[in-house]
């Protein structure tokens, strides 16, 4: 064992700690413990320097991962593959005739009206699988008891279920932002996206600058501060508020399909990024007494929609960078929240699984870990994207 003396260091931040130095610069290289590895472990004792030290405690790193992702699973089935949603129009409506009766007319009941009914297919599967292989008599050795091999064993397990997890997660989200990016592409297939606005693509930040400052100057504000700005926020809650009561309406103009739909509260979806929850909860609801005005809708958060990048700035988080289902190219920012009805998107027919080999000859088993997944858009339903750009 390595034995360091630091009597100096705990000298001099006893006096940084009851203010007698000024802070200074502390060398921590021989303080903490960075951990090492196996073959760099100082091994020997420090009497006879030639005993092997013994390792007086195991702790294994096994920690379930729990899903953080919107909850866009629905259902499974055994038998078959191919999805089918099927859904109908709103008739039109004609004369009463029990109003507009005349002598010796004849009024035939038996005309027919064939129903207008829409029907789509999905029969894609998406699959991976996870192998680990388990030696049990081959890492005996270095444990000390069952129970040490077991948690050793445990600890595996449970990385690779957290694996699986992580993965099932991300690609759930896939599902979402394919759909914001087919919305992206609808409002502009060119890919310009700032300076515009849509119906299902509502540029919050367009709209509050327009509404502060008009539309001839050039004092605008941009996506940073909109989202820390408290006016700025509740413009926004407006405009969520505004959509939740839309939806519940039956319109053509809230999915790219153009078909009547209409979304009830309990059938509405809303996920937030969490950065802009989070002002949101800050900026406006501490400092407010009728908070009930200003409050969020109920919703999911998301940290991020694609990735953190590499240091979760909020140009990262809140963009989305794909090649969509249909091919198109899509590359959009600022997204701050979606709004959709359960049947736009989802995840179905998920089947997770584990199979099992076992090798005689060297004596361990491999494990596969399946996944298999259908993963749908419906550009038919209702789906709005909320950005700031």
């Amino acid at each position: 064992m390595k034995v360091e003396q630091v009597y100096q260091l705990a000298n001099d931040i006893t006096k940084q700690a009851i203010g007698e130095e000024n802070l200074i610069k502390e060398d921590l290289s021989n303080v903490v413990s960075w951990g090492d590895t196996i073959q760099n472990v100082m091994g020997l004792d420090n009497y006879v320097k030639n005993l092997v030290d013994q390792i007086g405690r195991m702790v294994f790193v096994n920690r379930s991962y729990t899903p953080v992702v919107p909850s866009v699973l629905m259902d499974g089935w055994e038998y078959g593959s191919i999805l089918e949603k099927i859904a109908t129009g709103l008739p039109e409506a004609q004369e009463n005739a029990s109003w507009e009766l005349e002598d010796g007319h004849s009024y035939d009941p038996y005309v027919f009206k064939k129903p207008d009914v829409i029907s789509k297919f999905y029969n894609d599967l998406k699959t991976f699988e996870i192998q680990m292989s388990f030696a049990e008599r081959q890492v005996k050795s270095a444990f000390q008891s069952a129970g040490q091999l077991n948690s050793f064993f445990s600890m595996i397990e449970q990385s690779i279920q957290n694996s699986m997890a992580v993965k099932t997660d991300e690609m759930s989200m896939r599902t979402i932002n394919n759909m914001i990016g087919e919305t992206f592409y609808n409002l502009d297939s060119t890919g310009v996206y700032t300076g515009k606005t849509g119906v299902r693509c509502v540029n919050l930040l367009y709209l509050y600058n327009t509404y502060k400052y008009g539309t001839t100057t050039t004092n605008y504000i941009d996506a940073d501060t909109f989202i820390h700005d408290p006016e700025a926020i509740r413009f926004a809650v407006n405009i969520f508020k505004n959509y939740i009561d839309r939806l519940k309406r039956m319109s053509v103009l809230f999915n790219m399909g153009g078909q009547p739909r209409f979304t009830p509260s309990d059938r509405l979806h809303v996920i937030m990024l969490s950065e802009f929850k989070n002002a949101a909860d800050v900026f406006l609801q501490s400092g407010t007494f009728n908070d009930q005005y200003t409050a969020l809708p109920g919703s999911e958060t998301q940290v991020y929609w694609q990735g953190s990048g590499t240091s979760y700035s909020f140009a990262d988080t809140s963009k989305v960078k794909i090649k969509t289902a249909l091919g198109h190219d899509v590359e959009a920012g600022g997204i701050i929240a979606v709004m959709f009805d359960r049947d736009a998107l989802g995840v179905c027919n998920k089947n997770n699984r584990v199979t099992s080999a076992y090798n005689a000859k060297a004596e361990f088993y491999n494990n596969f870990y399946k996944f298999d997944c259908n993963y749908f858009n419906d550009s038919n339903e209702n789906f709005i994207v909320f950005y700031a750009a």
